[in-house]
């Protein structure tokens, strides 16, 4: 048996062994000392964000420390005050749908929004019903503690140092006799919560980014407006910025579903900027105990935070899919740009006042060592884009939309593979250019999706990347004059065996079938 799947069975072991523990959490946030109360006065309160956290040394052994003096760390708290907390006062709405979080909508005058939500988490719902009553409850409910409960407060002024769109999240605590949340309120009561803006109205979503701002939506939504017509375009410099900024703050959980997007009318199209959302997991530390560092090395994804950057692949992992659709244009010259935008614009001044919006308690514990780390990796952050731009470069995604296009390949020399897509109206709109050289890239995929494409190749060189084609569901023509070096084909057609236009060249390979598999492209995520 190897390392790795001894250590699989041993931790599956430790996961399945005993029951799951009864009354984990904190019955109130509020601490049992009435002299402290009374010291911070009727609108404040001394609470914990999760003393259940705290561990003897024998589980700080196994599970690490994590954040576990931060979450026990007693801080002072406004009391949330539904008249006061926002202009106008807010009211109950919807529960959220959260399979963690205790979340819900809470409604503003002229259609504003707020999301209320608990900054502990409950993972119960995430597990198998099998699981949900074993050790492996207590293991996963323990984890939250990696994570540190006030990080999302330190970013809105780095991102706005760095030029990115985000929210402005508040940390409250509920009183445990709260009645103005509805039937909700006792799911509340007790709870540390955070309060942010949802900026869904639109006259605050003016306001907020400008009179160019049409809409907010989330990924797949505007998802499918970019499949569906060429005018509209993800702001890919702007999602660049925003996720180098992920990158430094070693937020690893930016899947498509934790970002919203303001669309914007620009030059009679539609940019697509993104606002991150749900800062759950900035600044996290995990490997410090026996157990999590064992499920570090089996998932990747969950890297530690510190001076140094861990592993470029594990911050990106959960990633993957929207950073393929939103930073396919992007060239290794404009990632190293960024990086060094940014680094000028997040100055020692800025870090420091920003993790002074830590509560002054835990800043004492924390502050020190966050904004060291965050100074090492700002003077590490180029060589972090670059590792970053290579894995993205390897294999590259060119969608095109609904409507007809028509894709340009031109291999222009043993460097260079130059990919263009215009549209196939009378105004022949260029929608998409990119440069390609096969040191970096070795696939490039073109999805025609919809509509009447056509795919043009031409070249003569001796290396070069692959050009895959799925045609899509349309009546696609295909003309390859391009020769690469060598008995291997480098262009290969998919789609269907009928309705397609496809000219026999020596480059090409065709790969047609009688079913419709060829036509699936994964367009919100879905597929993963």
């Amino acid at each position: 048996m190897t390392r790795c799947s001894s250590g699989a069975v041993l931790l599956l072991g430790l996961l399945t062994a005993g029951c799951a523990r009864q009354h984990f959490f904190q019955p109130d946030a509020r601490i049992p000392d009435a002299a402290a109360q009374a010291a911070v006065g009727p609108d404040s309160a001394r609470v914990t964000a999760g003393r259940h956290y705290r561990r003897g040394w024998s589980g700080r052994l196994w599970f690490g420390q994590h954040y576990r003096t931060t979450w026990a760390q007693p801080v002072t708290l406004p009391v949330l005050d539904l008249r006061r907390a926002a202009p106008g006062g807010l009211q109950p709405g919807k529960m959220g749908g959260g399979f963690q979080t205790t979340s819900m909508t809470l409604n503003g005058p002229n259609g504003r929004t707020y999301a209320l939500r608990s900054l502990d988490k409950d993972p119960y719902k995430t597990l198998s019903k099998f699981l949900r009553h074993t050790f492996a409850l207590n293991v996963v409910r323990d984890a939250t503690s990696a994570g540190t409960p006030y990080g999302a407060f330190v970013v809105p002024p780095l991102a706005q140092a760095a030029g990115v769109l985000h929210t402005r999240p508040r940390p409250y605590y509920i009183r445990a006799d709260e009645t103005g949340l509805g039937k909700a309120s006792e799911r509340f009561r007790g709870k540390v919560v955070l309060l942010e803006e949802k900026y869904e109205s639109k006259e605050n979503l003016t306001l907020e980014f400008g009179p160019d701002a049409q809409d907010l939506m989330e990924s797949d939504d505007a998802l499918e407006q970019i499949y569906r017509d060429g005018r509209h375009r993800f702001d890919q410099p702007a999602f660049l910025r925003a996720r180098l900024l992920d990158l430094w703050l070693g937020d690893w959980d930016r899947h498509e579903g934790q970002w919203d997007w303001v669309a914007v009318e620009q030059n009679q199209r539609t940019l697509y900027r993104p606002i991150p959302v749900d800062r759950d997991q900035v600044f996290f530390r995990f490997d410090d105990g026996l157990i999590s560092w064992l499920v570090s090395k089996a998932v990747r994804k969950f890297r530690t935070f510190g001076p140094a950057y861990q592993s470029i692949g594990g911050y990106t992992r959960n990633a993957r899919f929207i950073d393929s659709r939103a930073l396919n244009e992007m060239t290794r010259q404009q990632y190293a740009a960024t990086a060094a935008v940014l680094q000028q614009a997040l100055t020692d001044e800025v870090i420091e006042q920003a993790a002074r919006r830590l509560p002054p308690e835990v800043y004492r514990l924390e502050g020190p060592r966050l904004v060291a780390a965050l100074q090492a990796r700002r003077a590490a952050l180029p060589q972090a884009a670059a590792e970053f731009y290579r894995r993205h470069a390897e294999e590259v995604v060119v969608p095109g939309t609904d409507e007809a296009e028509r894709f340009v390949v031109e291999r222009q020399s043993d460097t260079l593979t130059v990919v263009s897509v215009f549209s196939r109206d009378k105004a022949a709109t260029l929608l998409y250019r990119r440069g390609f050289r096969p040191a970096e890239t070795k696939l490039v995929l073109l999805h025609g999706l919809g509509g009447k494409d056509e795919f043009v190749l031409s070249g003569q060189v001796r290396r070069s990347p692959r050009i895959d084609i799925y045609g899509g569901p349309g009546e696609d023509t295909v003309a390859d004059s391009s020769r690469v070096a060598g008995p291997r084909r480098m262009t290969r057609f998919y789609d269907t065996k009928r309705n397609n236009q496809v000219e026999p060249a020596p480059e090409l390979k065709i790969k047609t079938e009688s079913g419709v598999a060829t036509h699936a492209f994964d367009r919100d995520g879905s597929g993963r």
